[in-house]
């Protein structure tokens, strides 16, 4: 494949994704049943008959067989690494879903699949020597758990890693970048197979095993996301707003827990953006899609700080910065904090 290709090479490998996950994921929901994989209801759960999980399976398999026709093979080196920790991501949500892992052990196996991009060549690339390390594991994780604790609500989780990677894509495609657009376009075209069947009420849940693999995937595609037209003192802020909403979700949900004394990645609780939004709304469908909006603007942000000048670029870091500051005390301590656990 040669390097520079038109928006339309990415379209034609969303599409496939699209169309593979809308065959892939009935075959994967009958398989949760038969081998009893499935999120069965709870007093903390809205669901009151068990839904099958891996779902993420499914988006998993469309983005794998997708880029195995249309992957970049003059970068075979990272796309190995990128695939290789994802499969780690994907196996793991499997057996989390299955039979239960437990937080540690997950936390080891994001911190391994972040030291396999490492070693394959994709990290950050800013202070350099051990502190770009350091700071791509903690990116990875980060994100990875962001997009895991997102996973609250029918079309949520899927639906915003959608909007995030048609984002991602066109950001590619603006700086000629054949291997990230591909790798998002790939994601978006999976993820929105997947939200047909898991759209309120869903038929599917995408599990452990969808909401890992697409946060490393997302933090993957960040990093390798470049832009050789601007500064480096702008462009570092880009994936910061393109994943704005799972970051300011999961600040959100651990200054809530932290400020109530309990453990943020292991205490459940209806202390997220989309809760509260539902609460707002009185429709959790209506507050996912005031989710998918605002990771729209989120996206839109970014577009513009990738052409922007330093000045124009800071300017609206400052804005987000200050409405999400503003939004996060109007939810957790204007408003007394949630309402219900």
């Amino acid at each position: 494949m040669p390097d520079t290709l038109p928006l339309t090479a990415f379209l034609l490998i969303g599409a496939s994704a699209l169309l593979l996950a809308v065959g892939v994921v009935p075959v994967m929901r009958r398989v949760a049943l038969q081998t009893g994989t499935v999120d069965k209801p709870s007093a903390r759960k809205i669901h009151s008959s068990p839904v099958p999980l891996l779902g993420g399976a499914a988006i998993y398999l469309a983005f794998i067989l997708v880029l195995i026709f249309f992957g970049d093979r003059d970068y075979i080196n990272q796309t190995v690494g990128i695939f290789t920790g994802a499969t780690l991501m994907s196996f793991m949500g499997v057996v989390d879903d299955r039979w239960g892992l437990g937080s540690y052990v997950k936390l080891f196996g994001q911190v391994l699949a972040a030291g396999v991009l490492v070693y394959s060549g994709v990290q950050v690339q800013l202070f350099g020597g051990w502190l770009d390390i350091l700071i791509t594991v903690v990116w990875v994780v980060g994100i990875t758990n962001a997009l895991n604790l997102l996973d609250n609500m029918d079309g949520l989780s899927g639906g915003v890693a959608m909007i995030a990677a048609i984002f991602f894509t066109l950001l590619a495609a603006l700086s000629d970048q054949y291997l990230v657009g591909a790798l998002a376009a790939a994601l978006a075209g999976a993820c929105a197979g997947f939200l047909i069947y898991n759209w309120n009420p869903a038929h599917i849940f995408m599990g452990d095993a969808g909401s890992l693999f697409l946060g490393f995937m997302l933090a993957a595609v960040a990093i390798k996301l470049r832009f050789p037209s601007n500064s480096t003192a702008v462009t570092w802020m880009i994936p910061l707003l393109v994943l704005g909403l799972p970051i300011f979700d999961t600040t959100l949900v651990f200054i809530s827990r932290l400020r109530r004394g309990k453990n943020p990645l292991t205490t459940p609780g209806k202390d997220h953006i989309s809760h509260r939004l539902a609460f707002l709304l009185g429709s959790r469908r209506e507050a996912v899609l005031v989710c998918y909006l605002i990771s729209g603007a989120f996206g839109l942000a970014a577009i513009f700080v990738s052409q922007a000048t330093f000045s124009e670029a800071f300017v609206v870091a400052f804005v987000t910065f200050g409405l999400c500051a503003y939004t996060l005390w109007r939810l957790e301590f204007r408003r007394g904090g949630i309402r219900s656990q």
